[in-house]
């Protein structure tokens, strides 16, 4: 059976009344974790190429995110230290694992303190190698996203986690990803490295609904993350990302049911499978 993290992201949007329900929502569902995210408007740092972005012969290079803007937007939906430990308390109460990612490692002392032995690291911090140097003293197991690193970095990360405890995720970082883009072959590519190998699905949920999450765990995964809500679609910046509470049930539902159910799902309802495993291999 694989496991099921309910990604709440910012769709809480700084409220921790909805925060509660989502927890209780995605516990209601059967995820195994909540997960919430450690970042902080004043963490960030200004770049001048994300302010317009960089296109290089019609390949985007880099992500067009100006600086105030997105300061402005993450700086409401701060979770403050005493609400971590309130995060916490709640899963407990709900019966749900919680979980956070981290993206800094001046976070690292304080999230290490707090009743958990589980982070999770973005894609674009599977290369940050102190940052998981020390994660790997404080934390029983590591959650790590690849989809914004090369095999380098993948393979350099793995050897400084020889002999910890730890799951690759494959993502492709474009929000939506397009279903012809998953590359869901990259699961095998990465369990050389680790026997636990997941994926994060960014599809769009009108468009493509759960065919992403499914097929992965039909290739193999042992674990999928997807950013969940519990409002609608149009009030977050991640809400098209984001399935609902019912549809969250249908997912875990699917992770308990044997490979050859599940194939008939693909073969019925997902002629777009073929295309959705790609190949091990893919341009970052």
């Amino acid at each position: 059976m694989a496991i099921i993290i309910a990604e709440c992201c910012q769709n809480h949007k700084g409220d921790l009344k909805i925060l509660k329900d989502m927890i209780w929502a995605a516990a209601e569902a059967g995820a195994d974790y909540a997960k919430v995210q450690s970042i902080l408007a004043d963490d960030l740092t200004f770049r001048e190429r994300f302010e317009e972005g960089v296109v290089e012969n019609g390949v985007r290079k880099a992500i067009k995110r100006p600086y105030q803007l997105e300061y402005e937007r993450l700086k409401p939906m701060n979770l403050d230290d005493n609400a971590f430990r309130w995060f916490i308390e709640e899963c407990k109460k709900a019966r749900i694992k919680p979980l956070t990612t981290v993206f800094t490692r001046s976070r690292i002392p304080f999230l290490s303190s707090l009743d958990w032995q589980e982070i999770k690291v973005a894609s674009y911090d599977c290369a940050s190698f102190p940052m998981i140097r020390e994660l790997k003293e404080h934390f029983r197991h590591l959650f790590i996203s690849t989809g914004a690193v090369f095999d380098a970095d993948v393979r350099a990360t793995a050897s400084i986690l020889n002999g910890n405890s730890f799951t690759f995720l494959h993502c492709v970082t474009i929000y939506p990803t397009p279903l012809d883009d998953l590359n869901l072959a990259r699961i095998d590519w990465l369990r050389q490295f680790t026997p636990s190998v997941g994926f994060s699905d960014h599809t769009s949920v009108a468009r493509d609904g759960l065919k992403a999450s499914i097929g992965a765990l039909y290739f193999g995964a042992d674990l999928v993350e997807r950013h969940f809500t519990i409002l609608p679609t149009e009030e977050t910046k991640d809400g098209p990302i984001s399935i609902n509470p019912d549809q969250l049930k249908e997912l875990v539902e699917f992770s308990k049911i044997p490979a050859e159910e599940i194939k008939d799902y693909i073969n019925k309802h997902v002629p777009e499978y073929d295309k959705m495993v790609g190949v091990p291999n893919r341009a970052l």
